[in-house]
């Protein structure tokens, strides 16, 4: 057993080993110099560059050097977890490619940014508005705000009752969220064809996404509107918990990306809690890159280190990671771009159609 000084004393090491170069026969710590970043007209190389420079820019570059090794590494299911409001701030063409590109296998997301692409695929808008108005006038007018963009509250309860009939049409339904999801996402497909969502592209691809906290959500408003006419229809939450966990015993490695905190980033933590719980414990994420603008001083798990993560056994000791406390929707336009910029590609990604309740074929 370790003592708390020689826990620490390890810890410091792989931090100095991240920065310093220590086959340096002079200097075992030889620092490396901060390097003025270049301005560029290639995003992957400004990126590069930003990764030698200081602070949040620094750990931008990280991010994108660590998110590449991940894509490169065959053995790596990669498994996003979204939060905060990403579709009505105008992020749903990034997640798309990231989908599309496979440089994601798997997503957990809230209920909200779910029901957001929904109402985008079936042409239901958000708008440019403004942080300073008058939120009793917007109410009077019907109008949502969600900081500086607007929407119609009367469009939004349109996609609610969609929501209910297209859980009527599959009804009776028993399932995890991720099924429910992929047979969302063909119907999408039918009910707009020339529509275009991150449930849509997930459901092509054979992506699963996972709504952990579905009732927290419109999406669980729609429900709600179906059970209430006696459709039968059932989410089972517990067997998401336990389909993912499967996921990540059955990888050889998993690597993490996560856009903000809550629920979703949890979701996917605790599944190395639940995999060495039953014996199938494979040493934490190996990979781990979070953006978030929360601090970790606050005690909460959105600006929790991955380091505090380390001690609970959900990163690997040594693994490559970072946080950038960055807004997201600076940081993932940013690093998409920096990625396809590489022109990079998955060699053969995970197939995860054939795990025991998530199916590649659309329900009827």
């Amino acid at each position: 057993m370790l003592s708390e000084a020689e826990i620490i004393a390890d810890w410091c090491q792989v931090q100095v080993e991240k920065y310093f170069n220590p086959d340096d026969k002079r200097f075992v710590r030889m620092m490396k110099p901060v390097t003025p970043v270049i301005p560029e007209n290639d995003v992957s190389r400004l990126l590069a560059g930003m990764s030698k420079t200081g602070f949040q820019g620094r750990k931008l570059g990280e991010s994108l050097e660590i998110w590449s090794e991940m894509i490169r590494d065959d053995d790596c299911t990669i498994m996003l977890g979204l939060s905060g409001a990403m579709i009505p701030a105008g992020m749903q063409a990034c997640l798309i490619e990231l989908v599309r590109r496979r440089y994601i296998d798997v997503i957990v997301s809230t209920g909200a940014n779910i029901f957001h692409d929904c109402c985008e695929h079936l042409g239901v808008h958000h708008y440019m508005g403004h942080h300073h108005a008058n939120d009793s006038e917007l109410f009077e007018k019907g109008i949502d705000r969600i900081y500086d963009v607007f929407a119609y509250e009367d469009e939004f309860r349109g996609v609610d009752g969609a929501i209910a009939g297209f859980a009527e049409s599959i009804a009776p339904f028993s399932g995890s969220s991720p099924e429910f999801v992929q047979a969302l996402g063909g119907w999408l497909k039918t009910r707009r064809p020339e529509g275009q969502s991150v449930v849509s592209a997930c459901a092509e691809a054979g992506v699963p996404i996972f709504i952990p906290a579905l009732c927290d959500s419109s999406v669980g408003i729609g429900l709600v509107m179906a059970r209430r006419r006696g459709i039968d229809i059932t989410v089972d939450q517990i067997a998401d918990a336990d389909l993912i966990s499967g996921i990540v015993e059955e990888s050889k490695k998993t690597g993490v990306v996560y856009v903000g905190g809550g629920v979703p980033k949890n979701f996917i933590q605790q599944t190395q809690v639940i995999a060495s719980i039953h014996g199938k414990y494979n040493g934490g994420h190996a990979y781990a890159i979070q953006y978030t603008t929360d601090a970790p001083h606050w005690g909460g798990l959105s600006g929790c280190t991955f380091e505090e993560a380390i001690s609970w056994g959900k990163e690997t000791a040594a693994s490559p990671h970072v946080q950038c406390f960055c807004d997201a929707t600076i940081a993932l336009p940013i690093i998409t771009s920096g990625l396809i910029g590489q022109g990079l590609s998955r060699s053969s990604p995970p197939d995860l159609s054939t795990t025991t309740t998530f199916k590649k074929e659309s329900r009827p």
